[in-house]
């Protein structure tokens, strides 16, 4: 496993496969006031690809043109906030996409607790250290215990949703899944235009 960590976009000519797991790092969780400091990838290899993105940000075409790529799935947990990240700074809508705690409820139902180190834990049988979680990621020169962090965000989001395309199935509610996952680009844009917490379909 290593860690590979570029400015500004990801190299020319990196291909990370046909699904990729992504999360983001910001200041807070405002995306309007909160800047979005890193981002990282992995193909499933084993291998992370991070993008720290620095406070006078710059155009990522590399990056940009993998998110809104039809050919590759976007793999992430509770994609709601990081596609809403992405969306506000760089004006680039991430599809398709599929979403690990969106999977964890539907299917998980016996139980609240849909964080990733409890269904890392429960699913895969891997223990993450979210140690890091609260650390100042704006900073210029992130350690490699925050790299690391970072890293097993993305790491394991491919057997995870290995575990959850089966139960799923087994569920009968795998369509039900692919429709949430195909709305939940606009529900990020919503959560961007002033709908965060007012039920569109509701009454």
């Amino acid at each position: 496993m290593a860690n590979h960590l570029y400015q500004h976009d990801l190299p020319d000519g990196l291909n990370l496969g046909p699904v990729v797991a992504i999360d983001c790092e910001t200041m807070g969780l405002n995306p309007h006031r909160d800047r979005l400091c890193l981002i990282q990838m992995s193909g499933g290899d084993g291998d992370c690809h991070l993008v720290q993105v620095h406070k006078d940000r710059r155009p990522a075409p590399n990056l940009c043109s993998m998110l809104s790529d039809p050919q590759v799935l976007k793999l992430f947990h509770f994609g709601r906030f990081d596609i809403a990240a992405l969306l506000n700074a760089y004006g680039t809508v991430t599809a398709p996409v599929y979403c690990t705690k969106i999977a964890s409820k539907l299917v998980r139902t016996f139980t609240d607790r849909h964080g990733l180190k409890t269904l890392l834990q429960d699913m895969v049988g891997v223990d993450i250290s979210k140690h890091q979680q609260q650390s100042d990621w704006g900073a210029e020169n992130l350690t490699d215990a925050q790299l690391d962090y970072a890293a097993s965000d993305v790491l394991y989001l491919h057997q995870l949703r290995d575990a959850f395309d089966i139960l799923l199935a087994r569920e009968g509610r795998t369509e039900m899944a692919q429709a949430c996952f195909d709305f939940l680009p606009m529900r990020a844009k919503l959560d961007l235009t002033g709908w965060p917490e007012i039920d569109i379909f509701a009454h």
